[in-house]
C-alpha cells in the first residue's frame, strides 16, 4: 500500500511516501527512523518534530519509535484540488547536531465522487431543418476525483435521430455532443426524450445522467460566424475591475431575429472563470469582474457562444484564451527557526543558530530572492543546499563581556521591478563561560596600620571583581600560605572569603617589625575556577607606646640615680655631667626633651634641654651649699607624651679632693676604657683632618664666588646662622628627610610626618651607593630671600657655605613660624 523513495545529501535527506486519501487518523504512513537510519533512543532528546506554520499538519511524528502517522482524514481534492499529483512536503527537525529532512506524502486518489451534470435536464430547441450532421454541445459532468477517476465515458440512450459525439479538451474535460444523423420532422414528433449518462473510471464505476429534452421548431439555417479563426490575450495580474480584455465579434447571415446575434459563456465553463470574468451579451466584450491573481492561475480560456434570435437558435462556439502576466505584487516571506537554548560564547565560528527558509509566490525574475544580514553582527548568512534555505553561522568567537544579546535582521530582497522586501528580528542571547579572571581594583595594594591593634579587628579590606556573570563571577578569597614555612607572618591574619575584609589576629609592634609582605589569592566558581593573586604590602605605623629609658646615670641597682664631685673653685660653664637617655620609639614619639623638674638652687645649675647636659651658671660662692639635689624629667614629643626621670646629686668639693676623687675613679676605670679611648683617638683625628678639608674647600668656594650675592641674603635680627642636623629614613620607596636644631645623630622620627620632613630623591640608585643606608648626618643653612625662608641640606656642609637663592636641587621651602610666635623657628 506504501511507496518509499529516499534521496539523501550532505546536509539534508529527503524521503517519499505515497497513501490514499480519506485514511483513518492514526493510520502509519512509514518509519522515518528506520528509513533515514537515525537512532531511535535519541529522537525525543533531540526534539525530533515537524516544522510547520500557523495550520496544523495533516501528518505527525512519534518521537518514541520516529514513525509517522496520518494526523486527521486527508481529502484530496480540498488539499490538491484537481492536480494530477498530489504532494504534502514536510520538514523534519533533529538538533544537537542540527539535522534537517524533508518528507514528501503523495496523496492517491480514491473514487469517493460521482460524475455530477450541473442540472438534472436539459432543454433543446432544434429547428427541423437541420441537417444532418448538425452539432449540439452539451453541459459536461463534473468529477471531483482526478485522473483514472474523473470521467471518462459518455453514454446516449437509444434513439434514432441522434448520436453522442465526445471532444476530449484534457485536463479531465471531455464535452459531449448531440450530432444530428437523421432529420427531423416535426410533423411526425415534436419532442424527443434522450438520456445522458457519464461514467468515471473507477472500479466499481460511479455515474451520473442528465435528462435531455429535444423541442423541435422551424427553419433558422445560417448560425452565427466569428471574424477570427482565434482569440488570444495578454492581461496584467491585479488589473482594475471593468477593465475590457478583448471584444469578439460575429455575424449571421440570416435577416431579421434571424440574423440578430447575441453572445454568453459556454454552459459547461468552470465557476471560477465565470466569477473573474463578465461578457457583454450585444457587444461581445470580456470584462473583468474579479482582481486577476497570477499566482492563482496563469492562463484562462473561456468558451463563448455566439447565437441568434432566429425561432431554431443557431450557435457557434469559441473559445479565447487569456494569458496573465505576472507583476511583482508579492514580498517575500520569511520563515524562520531558530533554538530558543542561549549561544555559549566561546561557540566556534561556523556554528549554525538558526535556519531561514524563503518563499515568494511570484514566478520568474520576479521570485528570485536575494537574502542578507542587515546589521554589522558576528553572524553571516550561508545557502544550503535546497533552493532559498539559508542557515545562519557564526562568523567569529563572541564575547559576552562585550555584548551579552544580538538583534539579528534578516532582509529578504526580490529581483523585481520595483523590487518588494521584507525583513525579520532574531534575537539571539549570548550566554556566559567563565573565560575572565577576578582582577583586583589595585596592584599591588599598599596599607598602614598603627601599632597596638586589637586582635580580631578588621585592619583592611581587598577588593577584586570578575567580569562574568553568574557563578562565574562569585569570587573567594584567601591567603597565600607559603607551604615553606618562610612567611609566617599570614598565621596572623584572617581573611573574610566574601568580602576580603582582612583581620589581625595578633597585636603587631612597630619596635619589632616594621613591615611585612603577603599575597591574597581571588578566586571565581566558575567550572573550571579561575583565579589571580595581589601583593598587599604592610607598612606598621609607630605609636607612643615606650616611655624614655635613662642611660646615664645609673647606679648598681638600676635606678637612675647618681653622683657628680665638682671643685668649687670652677668657672661658671663649667659641664657637670651629661644625662643619657634612649626612646625606642620614632620622629617625634622618640625625640627627647631634657628639663629640671627639681633643683636646690636654680641660680647655679642649668641643663640643656636637647642634649642633655648639665653645666654651672656661675662660680660658687662660700654661701653655697656643698651638696645639691637636681631631679631631671626626660620626655617624649608623642601625641601623649611618656616620661622618666633621673637624679643626679652634684657634690662641690675643695679642689685636692676633686683631684683625688677623679685619681681614684679614673683608676678604676682605665682598664675598662683603654680600648675605647685608643678608638676615639682614631675618630677624632679622621674627624678633625676631614674638619680641616672641608674648611679648606669652603674658603676656596667662598673667594670664588662674586660678592654681589652677599645683598640677596637678608639677614634675621634674631638669627646668626644656627647649625641644624637632619636625619634621613626610608618609608615604602620614599626617602625623608627630618631637619631640626641640635638634633641628635640617634634621634628617630614618625614614618608619614610632614611638619619639617623633606622628601629626598634618591640618588644612591643612580649612584651605586649603598640602598641599605639610612642614617647619614647631614647639615643645613638657612637664608630668607624676600618673604620667604629657605634651607638648604647637604652631608656635613658648614655653616660658612653659601648658597645661590633660587636653587632648588636640596632646597627646603620653611614656614616663617616666628612672625606668629615672635621666637626663633624651631624644628
Amino acid at each position: 500500500m506504501f511507496a518509499l523513495a529516499a534521496f539523501w545529501s550532505r546536509a539534508s535527506a529527503q524521503i517519499r511516501y505515497t497513501i490514499s486519501e480519506e485514511m483513518k487518523e492514526g493510520t502509519i504512513v512509514g518509519n522515518i527512523a528506520k528509513d533515514l537510519g537515525l537512532d531511535r533512543s535519541t529522537l525525543q532528546e533531540r526534539g525530533y518534530r515537524i516544522v510547520h506554520g500557523s495550520k496544523e499538519p495533516p501528518f505527525r511524528v512519534n518521537q518514541d519509535d520516529g514513525i509517522l502517522y496520518v494526523n486527521r482524514k486527508i481529502d484530496r481534492e480540498e488539499v490538491c484540488e484537481r492536480s494530477k499529483v498530489c504532494l504534502i512536503d514536510l520538514k523534519t527537525i533533529l538538533e544537537n547536531p542540527l539535522e534537517v529532512h524533508y518528507v514528501a506524502v503523495e496523496v492517491l486518489d480514491v473514487n469517493d465522487h460521482s460524475p455530477r451534470f450541473p442540472e438534472n435536464e436539459k432543454r433543446l430547441e432544434i429547428s427541423e431543418s437541420a441537417l444532418p450532421g448538425a452539432r449540439f454541445q452539451l453541459q459536461a459532468a463534473r468529477d471531483a476525483d482526478s485522473g483514472s477517476l474523473s470521467v471518462q465515458q459518455y453514454k446516449l440512450s437509444h434513439n434514432e435521430h441522434f448520436r453522442l459525439e465526445v471532444k476530449d479538451r484534457g485536463e479531465d474535460r471531455k464535452t459531449p455532443s448531440l450530432i444530428l444523423q437523421k432529420p427531423l420532422d416535426r410533423e411526425s414528433s415534436k419532442t424527443h426524450i434522450l438520456s445522458l449518462t457519464a461514467i468515471d473510471g473507477g472500479k466499481p464505476p460511479r455515474s451520473g445522467e442528465l435528462k435531455i429534452t429535444v423541442d423541435v421548431s422551424d427553419v433558422n439555417d445560417n448560425p452565427p460566424v466569428f471574424t477570427k479563426d482565434s482569440y488570444s490575450v495578454q492581461l496584467k495580474e491585479n488589473s482594475p475591475i471593468g477593465t475590457t480584455v478583448i471584444q469578439v465579434n460575429a455575424t449571421d447571415l440570416d435577416e431579421g431575429s434571424n440574423g440578430e446575434v447575441i453572445y454568453s459563456l459556454a454552459n459547461d465553463m468552470d465557476e471560477k472563470v465565470r466569477a473573474h470574468f463578465d461578457l457583454n451579451p450585444l457587444t461581445g466584450e470580456i470584462i473583468v469582474a474579479e482582481i486577476i491573481d497570477f499566482e492563482e492561475s496563469s492562463r484562462y480560456e473561456i468558451d463563448i457562444q455566439a447565437s441568434d434570435k432566429g425561432t431554431a437558435t443557431l450557435t457557434t462556439d469559441k473559445s479565447v484564451i487569456i494569458n496573465i502576466i505576472d507583476v511583482n505584487d508579492n514580498a517575500p516571506e520569511i520563515e524562520v527557526t531558530s533554538f530558543s537554548q542561549a549561544l555559549p560564547e566561546d561557540s566556534k565560528p561556523g556554528t549554525t543558530v538558526a535556519l531561514i527558509n524563503l518563499k515568494d509566490s511570484d514566478s520568474g525574475i520576479n521570485g528570485k530572492v536575494m537574502c542578507f544580514i542587515k546589521e554589522d553582527v558576528p553572524f553571516t548568512l550561508t545557502p544550503s543546499l535546497q533552493n532559498n534555505m539559508y542557515s545562519v553561522v557564526t562568523k567569529i568567537l563572541l564575547d559576552r563581556e562585550q555584548q551579552s544579546q544580538y538583534d539579528v535582521t534578516i532582509v529578504a530582497k526580490d529581483a523585481g521591478e520595483p523590487s518588494l522586501s521584507s525583513e525579520k528580528t532574531i534575537r539571539f542571547d549570548v550566554s556566559d563561560v567563565n573565560d575572565n579572571i577576578p582582577e583586583f581594583l589595585k596592584s599591588p595594594y599598599t596599607f598602614y596600620i598603627n601599632e597596638n591593634n586589637a586582635p580580631g579587628d578588621l585592619v583592611f579590606s581587598v577588593k577584586a571583581s570578575d567580569c562574568d556573570e553568574g557563578n562565574n563571577a562569585v569570587i573567594s578569597y584567601h591567603i597565600y600560605r607559603d607551604v615553606s614555612g618562610e612567611n609566617t607572618l599570614t598565621s596572623f591574619l584572617n581573611i573574610n572569603s566574601e568580602n576580603g575584609g582582612i583581620l589581625a589576629l595578633k597585636s603587631f609592634d612597630f619596635e619589632t617589625l616594621k613591615k611585612f609582605q603577603f599575597q591574597v589569592v581571588a578566586t571565581d566558581s566558575g567550572t573550571p575556577p579561575l583565579s589571580s593573586n595581589v601583593t598587599v604590602n604592610v607598612f606598621i605605623l609607630d605609636q607612643n607606646d615606650n616611655a624614655p629609658v635613662i642611660l646615664y646615670p645609673v647606679n648598681t641597682n638600676g635606678s637612675a640615680e647618681g653622683v657628680e664631685e665638682i671643685p668649687r673653685n670652677v668657672n661658671a660653664g663649667h659641664l657637670v655631667t651629661k644625662v643619657r637617655a634612649y626612646d625606642a620609639d620614632i620622629g617625634y614619639n622618640g625625640w627627647l626633651l631634657f628639663s629640671l623638674q627639681e633643683v636646690t638652687d636654680h641660680s647655679l645649675f642649668g641643663l640643656d634641654r636637647y642634649t642633655g647636659q648639665i653645666r654651672t651658671l656661675r662660680s660658687f660662692t662660700e654661701t653655697d651649699e656643698a651638696e645639691h639635689k637636681l631631679v631631671i624629667l626626660v620626655k617624649d614629643n608623642g601625641n601623649v607624651s611618656l616620661s622618666a626621670t633621673a637624679t643626679v646629686i652634684v657634690k662641690a668639693v675643695e679642689p685636692k679632693e676633686a683631684f683625688a676623687a677623679s685619681d681614684v675613679k679614673s683608676a678604676a676605670t682605665d682598664d675598662e676604657e683603654t680600648n675605647v679611648t685608643f678608638y676615639l683617638m682614631i675618630t677624632l683625628g679622621s674627624v678633625s683632618a676631614l674638619f680641616l678639608i672641608s674648611i679648606i674647600v669652603l674658603i676656596a668656594m667662598q673667594c670664588s664666588k662674586p660678592t654681589d650675592y652677599s645683598s640677596k641674603y637678608l639677614q634675621d635680627a634674631n638669627y646668626d646662622g644656627t647649625l641644624c642636623h637632619s636625619i634621613q629614613y626610608r618609608s615604602g620607596d620614599k626617602r625623608y628627610m627630618l631637619v631640626g636644631p641640635r638634633m641628635s645623630i640617634g634621634s628617630t622620627i614618625v614614618p608619614g610626618s610632614n611638619g619639617n620632613t623633606l622628601v629626598v630623591p634618591d640618588r644612591r640608585r643612580t649612584s651605586g651607593e649603598d640602598a641599605n643606608y639610612d642614617g647619614t648626618l647631614c647639615h643645613s643653612i638657612q637664608y630668607r630671600s624676600g618673604d620667604k625662608r629657605y634651607m638648604l641640606v647637604g652631608p656635613r656642609m658648614s655653616i660658612g657655605s653659601t648658597i645661590v637663592p633660587g636653587s632648588n636641587g636640596n632646597t627646603l621651602v620653611v614656614p616663617d613660624r616666628r612672625r606668629a610666635s615672635g621666637e626663633f623657628l624651631n624644628f
